[in-house]
């Protein structure tokens, strides 16, 4: 019989003093044996900045399970994820996804030529779009929703993160409500407002306030021409923090496609489930 879900991983240690950030995968959609045998691509998710990725792109999967085995990985401090309070920077994240698929691929045996795929929204977008620029890697085509080449300014990342490593995430629990969503989505969708909302609660805020210092210090916006990988933006119409006018310099890159979904914020696979992952379906396949 195949294997439901990836071993667990050992219970994770304090982080040491200059010790590499590392991520966890979980097995969100397909088997152990998917991967040995390489019946279906793979796909690596990412989230957002203070939710869960199993909790963000839950309704998206029933979508996405018989085109692909489905690969999911979290945040520091977020999720499942142990808390890290070290620096970091968002190629550091890059790296560690990538060293995330070569311990699957070293573990489990997939195969070398398994076609490998990446999306990610918000903070796991600039991570897409980082990898986009690499031309080693070992993901052949990335997707990145809800995000840009630089997101905010540098002086908004390091008040909200002195604010939350001070406070902790529960105060930004009422702003994010409000970014994250477009108008009726609350009212249309509550259990999915709640677990989203109740993921980002529930982060370490010393794991959340160095990803916002991250994110100030994060910005591509000069290296667009570098772009090597076939790339997808997705944008959501409503979205106050990630806008579509914010990816036109994307739109110029090579290599690069963008899209809009209509009644979309900030979320977009808990928002439009189907619609996010017809757009990720039509590209991978392409």
């Amino acid at each position: 019989m195949p294997e439901p879900t990836l071993p667990e991983p050992p219970e994770p240690e304090p982080t040491e003093p200059g010790s590499a950030l590392r991520l966890v995968p979980q097995l969100l959609c397909g088997s152990v044996e998917d991967l040995r045998s390489g019946t279906r691509p793979v796909l690596v998710l990412g989230p957002s900045l203070g939710t869960s990725v199993a909790v963000l792109w839950e309704g998206a999967l029933e979508h996405l399970q018989q085109s692909f085995t489905v690969i999911g990985w979290d945040l520091p401090g977020h999720g499942a994820a142990a808390p890290y309070t070290a620096p970091f920077e968002i190629a550091d994240l890059a790296d560690a996804v990538e060293e995330l698929l070569a311990q699957l691929t070293k573990t489990h045996g997939m195969p070398e030529d398994l076609p490998v795929y990446a999306a990610g929204v918000s903070i796991a977008g600039t991570v897409s779009l980082t990898l986009a620029l690499r031309p080693q890697t070992r993901f052949t085509r990335l997707v990145a929703l809800c995000t840009a080449a630089k997101i905010g300014d540098p002086q908004m990342w390091s008040e909200r993160a002195e604010l939350v490593a001070q406070a902790g995430t529960p105060t930004m629990v009422e702003g994010s409500a409000q970014r994250w969503f477009a108008p009726g989505f609350m009212a249309r969708q509550p259990a999915v407002v709640t677990g989203l909302l109740r993921s980002l609660q529930h982060t370490d805020r010393h794991s959340y306030a160095q990803a916002c210092r991250a994110l100030g210090r994060y910005d591509l916006t000069a290296e667009l021409a570098g772009v090597v990988r076939p790339l997808l933006v997705i944008s959501g119409a409503q979205d106050p923090v990630c806008p579509p006018s914010a990816v036109q310099d994307l739109a110029a890159a090579p290599h690069t496609r963008t899209a809009v979904l209509d009644g979309v914020a900030h979320q977009a696979p808990a928002e439009a489930p189907e619609a996010t992952a017809r757009l990720l379906k039509e590209f991978l396949n392409d």
